[in-house]
C-alpha cells in the first residue's frame, strides 16, 4: 500500500493550529495516515506522555496576563507557567495565555477547573495546555485564574507579564485611572486584604499572639500583654491591607482617604493578585 502523500499545507495547517514545530506535524500526519483530527490527537498524547514525564519539574517561569471587559465590570486573570524564562518571553506563548484570559473574561468560571473544561478551537482549553507541552517541550500548566465583578474594575500587568492584579470600585464613572493606580499599588505592596475585616481569623489569632510573646520577650508585664499585642495588630492592619496601606503614589494618605478626595463614597470592593512562582 503507497503511502499517503503530506502536502506541505496540510503540515501548515497542523502547525497554525497546534503551533507544533514542521517536522513533528509532518511526522504526525504520515503517522495519522493523513488524518487531520488523529494527527492532533497524537500530538496530544504526545503532550500527554511528557506531562507524566516532566510532573516533578518546577514551573516557577510563565506570563500572567489581566484583562477586563469593553463596559470594565468584569475582569480575569490568568497565569500560564513554564519551566524557562526563554519560552515565557516567546511571542506565541504570551499570546497563548491572552487567548486563554479572553476565554475565562467571556465566560468567567466559577474555578480554574471549570477554565480547563472550555472549549478551544474545537478541543477544550485543558487540551490545549497539554498539546502546547508536547510542542514546547516544558512543564506548562495553568497555574491560577481568578475573577472580578465589580460597577468598575480595572486591570495591571506588571513589567513583563510577572504579575496581574484586578481591583475592583463599588462605583462606575470617571474613576479607571484611579483603578489602575490602585491596582499597581497592590503589585508593589502585596497586601493580603481589602481591609481588616477581610483578614483570615487565623491570620489575626496569629499575629496576636506573636505580639504577645515579642512583648514578652521585651520583659512587658502579663497584664500587658494584651493591649501591646493590640496595638501591633493595628500595625500589621496597617501595613497589610489595602485601604489602610500608605498610597505609594500620594502624600502619607493612606489609599482609602486617595480614593475619597474623588469621591466621598469611593472603595475598593475586591482585588486579585497573581503573580509568578
Amino acid at each position: 500500500m503507497d503511502a499517503v502523500k503530506i502536502s506541505a499545507a496540510d503540515v501548515k495547517k497542523l502547525r497554525d493550529q497546534t503551533g507544533a514545530g514542521m517536522m513533528d506535524c509532518k511526522k504526525a500526519l504520515t503517522e495519522a495516515g493523513g488524518d487531520f483530527e488523529k494527527a492532533v490527537d497524537l500530538l496530544r498524547k504526545k503532550g500527554q506522555k511528557l506531562s507524566v514525564k516532566r510532573a516533578d519539574r518546577h514551573a516557577k517561569e510563565g506570563v500572567v496576563v489581566a484583562v477586563v471587559n469593553d463596559d470594565r465590570t468584569k475582569g480575569a486573570v490568568v497565569r500560564l507557567s513554564c519551566e524557562t524564562d526563554f519560552v515565557a518571553k516567546n511571542e506565541d506563548f504570551v499570546n497563548l495565555v491572552k487567548s486563554f484570559a479572553n476565554i475565562a473574561l467571556e465566560n468567567l468560571p466559577e474555578s480554574k477547573e471549570a477554565l480547563l473544561a472550555l472549549p478551544y478551537d474545537g478541543i477544550t482549553v485543558g487540551e490545549k495546555v497539554t498539546e502546547q507541552l508536547g510542542v514546547i517541550g516544558e512543564k506548562i500548566e495553568l497555574a491560577d485564574y481568578q475573577k472580578v465583578e465589580a460597577p468598575l474594575v480595572a486591570p495591571y500587568i506588571h513589567m513583563g507579564y510577572k504579575a496581574g492584579v484586578l481591583v475592583g470600585l463599588n462605583k462606575a464613572g470617571d474613576f479607571f485611572e484611579a483603578g489602575r493606580d490602585v491596582a499597581m499599588q497592590v503589585a508593589a505592596m502585596k497586601p493580603i486584604a481589602v481591609d481588616k475585616d477581610g483578614v483570615d481569623a487565623s491570620i489575626v489569632e496569629k499575629e496576636i499572639e506573636i505580639g504577645k510573646e515579642q512583648a514578652r520577650q521585651e520583659g512587658k508585664p502579663e497584664a500587658m500583654l494584651e493591649r501591646i499585642a493590640v496595638g501591633k495588630l493595628n500595625k500589621f492592619f496597617k501595613e497589610n491591607t489595602l485601604l489602610n496601606q500608605v498610597f505609594v503614589k500620594g502624600n502619607k494618605e493612606t489609599v482609602a482617604d486617595f480614593l475619597k478626595t474623588l469621591d466621598s463614597d469611593l472603595t475598593v470592593t475586591d482585588f486579585k493578585h497573581v503573580t509568578l512562582g
